[in-house]
């Protein structure tokens, strides 16, 4: 592979590696351990990362496959294959942080990192802060001598807020921290936050990844110096993904471009269908101008992804009389799969649908709803909008 070969050859042919065989389609490595012909050759590979053919949970070819690949798209010098999106995000923590520490984090961010920052670190002696991502300013405040960590996430979920990569890298570099990114919303298709100055870059894979709704998983790339000292911490934790669903995992990224491409477009027509609906108050988008962060995304992002929110003009349960009405967009958790996917938030924070106050703290109101755009023609999910939001 050459480095200036394009995400589209990069995906085909990025993880290409010494398996001395003629297969096109990767041979799936079915097995947890692996026979050496010497006791020594045993040895170096019990404290060799990522070793490929030693035990599964020290790595797998499988593994070995996506993970050159992930590190080749987004720009880093090598990256390791999880069981999940927090497996890679909890793993990443728990290497870099110590009792004592202290992290800057979004207060918009994904509920399993809000817990991982609210409860489980905090065992451990861990603090943490949370600021307005849109403030570039809030993050400088809310540095300290102890910290040790910037946790970002951008496009946020569900109320895709943007935060400006490159100068809180600069602000957290100048303090003596390092940057991790959750870019699962935004994918190395539209998005390459190293290149914008941040450290380590993760990746719930079950999302656009993996692209089909059927595995778990989770990517973090980083620097050489990085993964092999997170390696370490991902072997104790054992959050180790199977042979069988990082061979699945490498099928769903051959075709990334594509399916993200349609998305973008997908849900930027939607997204301007919706926001001069009459039922529909508020749309969050980046690829709307009207969006405070549209600028920064388009900066920073080659497109705006395929996920989407807004707000039903209405109640609580207006939102949910429309969904209910939905055909084709289907009511489920997750995002990033060939078919679109749409959750009220309300629904699953009770808290919200009946307290103002909790509302305006997470910025999430009983009326929302998040639309994962899949890859069905746009005419027919707008035409599925419309008819639901008729409704109401």
């Amino acid at each position: 592979m050459r480095e200036q070969d394009a995400l589209e050859t990069q995906l085909i042919h990025a993880d290409r590696g010494d398996r001395g065989d003629a297969s096109i389609a990767a041979p799936i490595f079915q097995t947890s351990t692996f026979a050496f012909d010497a006791p020594a050759a045993m040895a170096e590979g019990a404290q060799t990362p990522n070793y490929e053919t030693f035990y599964t949970r020290h790595g797998n070819p499988n593994h070995a496959d996506v993970e050159r690949l992930m590190a080749t798209i987004e720009g880093g010098e090598g990256a390791i294959v999880t069981a999940s999106g927090m497996g890679a995000i909890t793993t990443t923590a728990l290497t870099l942080l110590k009792s004592g520490d202290h992290v800057v984090a979004q207060r918009s961010t994904y509920a399993g990192t809000h817990d991982l920052l609210t409860d489980l670190l905090p065992r451990f002696g861990v603090t943490a802060t949370f600021v307005d991502q849109t403030d570039t300013g809030a993050f400088a405040e809310a540095m300290r001598s102890e910290t040790r960590l910037v946790m970002l996430e951008s496009p946020s979920n569900p109320l895709l807020g943007i935060t400006d990569i490159e100068a809180v890298a600069r602000i957290a570099h100048e303090r003596g921290a390092l940057v991790s990114i959750d870019s699962t919303i935004a994918t190395p298709v539209n998005q390459n936050p190293l290149r914008f100055g941040a450290d380590i870059v993760l990746h719930s894979a079950t999302k656009y990844l993996g692209g089909h709704s059927d595995l778990i998983a989770g990517v973090v790339v980083t620097s050489r110096a990085l993964i092999d000292r997170i390696w370490k911490t991902h072997l104790v934790a054992g959050s180790v993904i199977g042979p069988f669903d990082a061979w699945l995992l490498l099928r769903g990224l051959r075709t990334l471009d594509m399916r993200v491409e349609r998305q973008n477009r997908s849900a930027q027509g939607i997204a301007e269908f919706l926001a001069a609906h009459g039922c529909v108050s508020r749309v969050f988008y980046p690829g709307l101008a009207s969006h405070p962060g549209h600028k920064i995304a388009a900066r920073q992002m080659r497109g705006f992804g395929g996920l989407l929110s807004f707000e039903i003009d209405g109640s609580f349960d207006d939102a949910r009389r429309a969904i209910a009405n939905l055909r084709l967009i289907r009511t489920a958790v997750s995002l990033g799969g060939i078919e679109s996917l749409v959750v009220q938030p309300a629904a699953m924070w009770p808290d919200i649908a009946e307290s103002r106050e909790a509302a305006d703290s997470l910025g999430v109101t009983p009326s929302l709803v998040r639309l994962a755009v899949g890859t069905e023609r746009v005419d027919d999910l707008i035409a599925d909008l419309d008819t639901a939001l008729a409704q109401i």
